[in-house]
């Protein structure tokens, strides 16, 4: 299974960017999905998952209301649309992908990442 993150930038505190996380090779079905982030010298933490259905969605306190996970199964496609960024929002953005159909929150729960796309918003 290969994941291949595109959408990251730099863009200026209040803007939005779109995540985008295709997925290719083995697809299994039923399979969760999630986005972390790890800022330099931190470490990787969850910032939104989804299951199979997308009718469970779990969002870090850090982007409630400000971020938007959602896929696309037919296009093996998951996407995480950032709204309002800020600074704090700065790091590498990873997806990951889980073999379970339950939404995972933390990386033990994730069997394949993408090589991450970096967000920078400057302050």
């Amino acid at each position: 299974v290969q994941l291949v993150e595109s959408g990251g930038g730099l863009v200026q505190a209040g803007g939005s960017l779109r995540l985008s996380c295709a997925l290719s090779g083995r697809i299994f079905t039923n399979y969760a999905m999630g986005w972390f982030r790890q800022a330099p010298g931190q470490e990787r933490d969850i910032v939104a998952a989804i299951n199979w259905s997308s009718d469970i969605t779990y969002y870090a306190d850090s982007v409630k209301g400000r971020f938007t996970i959602s896929r696309d199964i037919a296009k093996n496609t998951v996407y995480l649309q950032l709204n309002s960024l800020k600074p704090e929002d700065t790091a590498v953005y990873y997806c990951a992908a889980s073999s379970e159909e339950r939404v995972g929150l933390t990386s033990r729960a994730y069997d394949y990442w993408g090589q991450g796309t970096l967000v920078t918003v400057p302050s």
